[in-house]
């Protein structure tokens, strides 16, 4: 079992999402960051389906009540075991009783604990993520909760570390174009993917809230609600792009001028307000 100690910012459970419910509105949710996710849950020889927890903007606290196997991974964190430097995207053993800590991380904004056999709380259809629009999935961490360790581990990882980039000083997101671009009026395309664009403070894991150039509609009417994906940048009346993560919803009625290709949403999620990112059109 871990015991949280302190969440920090926002901490939750994530696995790989509830995919095939987007009928009935409900998103595919889970990690943010995937690469991130999935790399943590190898370092420690999880299978696949393990959930990991996701914390934001460091801060996270949690002692081990027995021996235990983690790793930390996405955004990079000062990490402490037992009161000595660890490393991120390694293997770490956190002896009976000692404690796990992330400081805050310089640049970056999602970093994923892992924790051999991984986290083990009730599904909700059939994922173990705290999705924070839909209100599906265990409530994010508060001090005090006990996270019971489960079964979803194979073989003994192998590993001592992964070399892995960090998130890069300038962004740049490759889109492909949206299915409503003609409601967006001639020129959208070429602002959107030719000026710079500042994150707001104004963002979650819902979506990032763009600030830049105001980028004009074609059509005033609205669109009845349909599907969105993760990577989503859709146009409110207020010409300020919105890009949708991983708790999306349908679309509202505004249309959707591009979508970024999904190898490039672990670069989006690390985005944080204040930062500066491009797009660029996918060849």
């Amino acid at each position: 079992m871990l015991r949280v100690l302190a969440p920090g910012p926002l901490a939750t459970v994530q696995d790989a999402g509830r995919p095939g419910w987007a009928a009935i509105g409900v998103p595919r949710s889970g990690a943010a960051d995937r690469a991130a996710h999935d790399l943590a849950n190898r370092l420690v020889g999880n299978l696949p389906s393990a959930a990991t927890v996701e914390a934001t903007a460091g801060g996270l606290r949690l002692r081990a009540e027995r021996t235990t196997l983690v790793a930390v991974t996405g955004a990079p964190v000062p990490v402490t075991v037992a009161g000595r430097a660890a490393p991120c995207n390694a293997p770490l053993t956190v002896p009976a009783g000692a404690e796990l800590v992330l400081g805050t991380p310089a640049i970056g904004l999602r970093s994923y604990v892992a924790v051999r056999g991984g986290v083990d709380v009730a599904q909700v259809l059939g994922s173990r993520s705290t999705d924070r629009l839909s209100g599906l999935g265990p409530e994010p961490l508060a001090a005090g909760d006990v996270l019971a360790v489960g079964d979803a581990a194979g073989e003994e990882p192998v590993v001592d570390v992964a070399p892995v980039r960090p998130p890069p000083d300038r962004p740049v997101l490759r889109v492909l174009p949206g299915p409503r671009r003609d409601w967006l009026a001639p020129d959208a395309w070429t602002r959107l993917t030719s000026d710079g664009w500042t994150v707001s403070p104004d963002s979650d894991r819902v979506g990032l809230r763009l600030t830049g150039p105001r980028l004009e509609r074609a059509r005033d009417d609205e669109l009845p609600s349909e599907g969105l994906v993760p990577g989503a940048v859709q146009v409110p009346p207020d010409g300020a792009p919105v890009l949708f993560l991983a708790d999306h919803p349908v679309t509202g009625g505004y249309p959707v001028l591009a979508v970024v290709v999904t190898a490039d949403l672990p670069m989006a999620a690390q985005l944080r307000p204040g930062d500066e990112l491009r797009f660029r059109a996918a060849r």
